[in-house]
C-alpha cells in the first residue's frame, strides 16, 4: 500500500505529542479535517521495519554508520586542530568532504528512527483518544516507508566504491598489432571518446598525439574533466579489437587490428608528491610522422620517474614549460594508478575475476565492421549498430552493463 504524507508533515502528531502532553480526560477530538479512515492500529516491530533489508545487511550497516560517524567526528577536530600541517589540514578536509553526503543520510535516518519511536509510544498508549492512536498509526506507516527509503538510499552510499570515480581522467590510446590499419582505428577510438565526452558536458582536452605515416595516430592522450568522468570510463582500459577492410587493402580482405586503451584518474599534488631527486627530466627536439622536424628548439620534455621506471614524453606544444606540465600531470595519474591497483589487489579480486581488470592486455571489446556490430566480451552484450557506436552515442549499453555488474559485486563484497 502506499501511503502519502499530509499538509502538516509526518511526525507533525508526535512532535505536538513531546511538546504539549495531553490527558486522555481534557484531550479535545482532532479536528474532522485531520480524521480519515485507516487500518486498525497495531505495534511494528523491528523485523518489520527492516524487511526492505535483510537482517544480516542492517547489522552491517548499522556497525558502518557508527564508524563512520565516528571517523567524521575524528575528522573535524582534525581540521580544528591549529597545529595541523596544510597537508594533514587538506588530507581531513577531503576525506571529511567525501563523508558529508552519507553523514546527511545517517542524521535524516537517525531522526526518522527517533521520529518511529516517539509514534509507537503514542500508539500503544491507552489513555489517548481512539483517534489520536490511529491518526499515530497512519503516521507511523508513513515514517516506516519513508525510513525503508533511507536505508536504501544510505545502503547504496555504503557499498564498496571506488574513491576516485569523481575524479577527472587521462585518456591514452595507443596504436597495437596491424600496422597502419591500426593507427587508423587509434584515431578513430580516440575520437569516438572525445564524442562521447562531449555528449555527457565533460571537457575535452588534448595533450599529445604522435600521428603515423597515413596520418593515423601511433599514441594519443587526453583529459576528460566532469563530474564522475572517471567512474563512468575507467572500465575501457583494455584491447580494443577491430575487424575491418583497411583503406589501404585493395583486394578487400578483412584485416584484424588491436589499439591498447587505458583510463587513469586524474592526481594532485596532495595524491602524489613527486620529488625533483626521483626524476630525471630530458628535452629535444620535437618530430613528426616520417621524421620531419616540427620544431626548431628543444621543446620536446621527457621525464623519468627514476624508483618505477615510469616514462612520459610530450612533445604537442612549442613551449618545453607546457610540454613539461603536461608530462607531470600524465606521470601523477600513472604513478596513482599503480598505487590504486597495488591497493586493488591486496583488497579483493572480486571485480578483478568477474568483470575484468582493466588490465591494458585484457581484450575487451571487439569492433566487427562488416557485421556491423560491436560486441562486449565482459557482459556478453552485443550492439547492432556500429556507426553510433564510433559517434559516441550508444557506448552507455555497455558502460552502463558494466556499473550495473560493479554494483551487484559490490553487494556480494559487502555481505561477505
Amino acid at each position: 500500500m502506499q501511503h502519502h504524507l499530509r499538509r502538516c508533515g509526518g511526525g507533525a502528531l508526535a512532535a505536538l505529542r513531546r511538546l504539549r502532553p495531553i490527558s486522555s480526560a481534557a484531550a479535545a477530538s482532532p479536528p474532522a479535517t485531520w480524521r480519515r479512515p485507516c487500518p486498525p492500529w497495531r505495534v511494528y516491530s523491528t523485523a518489520e521495519m527492516s524487511q526492505q533489508l535483510p537482517a544480516n545487511l542492517v547489522g552491517i550497516m548499522e556497525q558502518r554508520m557508527k564508524l563512520i560517524e565516528q571517523r567524521s567526528a575524528y575528522l573535524q577536530q582534525q581540521i580544528n586542530q591549529p597545529a595541523a600541517s596544510p597537508e594533514e589540514y587538506s588530507r581531513a578536509n577531503k576525506e571529511l568532504r567525501k563523508l558529508e553526503s552519507t553523514m546527511e543520510l545517517i542524521k535524516e535516518l537517525r531522526s526518522k528512527q527517533e521520529e518511529i519511536e516517539d509514534l509507537k509510544s503514542l500508539v500503544t498508549n491507552a489513555r489517548e483518544e481512539k483517534d489520536m492512536r490511529e491518526m499515530a498509526a497512519e503516521e507511523l506507516l508513513e515514517a516506516v516507508e519513508v525510513e525503508k527509503q533511507l536505508q536504501h538510499e544510505l545502503f547504496r552510499s555504503l557499498l564498496p566504491k571506488d574513491e576516485a570515480d569523481e575524479r577527472d581522467c587521462i585518456l591514452e590510446v595507443r596504436a597495437g598489432t596491424g600496422g597502419e590499419e591500426a593507427s587508423l582505428f587509434a584515431m578513430d577510438v580516440f575520437r569516438m571518446y572525445e564524442k562521447y565526452a562531449q555528449k555527457n558536458g565533460w571537457k575535452f582536452d588534448v595533450i599529445d598525439i604522435m600521428e603515423s605515416a597515413v596520418k593515423g595516430y601511433k599514441e594519443a592522450s587526453g583529459t576528460i574533466s566532469g563530474p564522475g568522468a572517471f567512474g563512468k570510463l575507467k572500465f575501457e582500459s583494455g584491447i580494443h579489437r577491430v575487424q575491418r577492410v583497411p583503406v589501404t587493402e585493395k583486394s578487400g580482405r578483412v584485416h584484424t587490428s588491436a589499439v591498447s586503451v587505458a583510463v587513469l584518474p586524474q592526481a594532485d599534488e596532495v595524491d602524489v608528491q613527486l620529488r625533483n631527486e626521483d626524476l630525471r627530466i630530458d628535452t629535444y627536439r620535437s618530430g613528426g610522422a616520417g621524421g620531419q622536424s616540427v620544431n626548431t628548439t628543444d621543446s620536446a620534455v621527457r621525464i623519468t620517474h627514476v624508483p618505477t621506471g615510469t616514462v612520459v614524453a610530450i612533445q604537442d606544444e612549442r613551449s618545453q614549460h607546457m610540454n613539461k606540465a603536461k608530462a607531470l600531470k600524465v606521470l601523477r595519474a600513472r604513478l596513482y594508478e599503480i598505487e590504486r591497483q597495488r591497493l586493488h589487489m591486496d583488497r579483493s579480486k572480486l571485480r578483478s575475476e568477474q568483470i575484468g581488470s582493466g588490465d591494458r592486455s585484457e581484450r575487451i571489446r571487439t569492433y566487427n565492421f562488416p557485421q556491423g556490430r560491436v560486441t562486449d566480451h565482459r557482459v556478453g552484450i552485443t550492439h547492432h549498430s556500429i556507426a553510433d557506436v564510433m559517434e559516441g552515442e550508444n557506448l552507455d549499453v555497455f558502460i552502463d552493463a558494466l556499473l550495473l555488474q560493479e554494483e551487484m559485486d559490490a553487494i556480494a563484497s559487502f555481505a561477505a
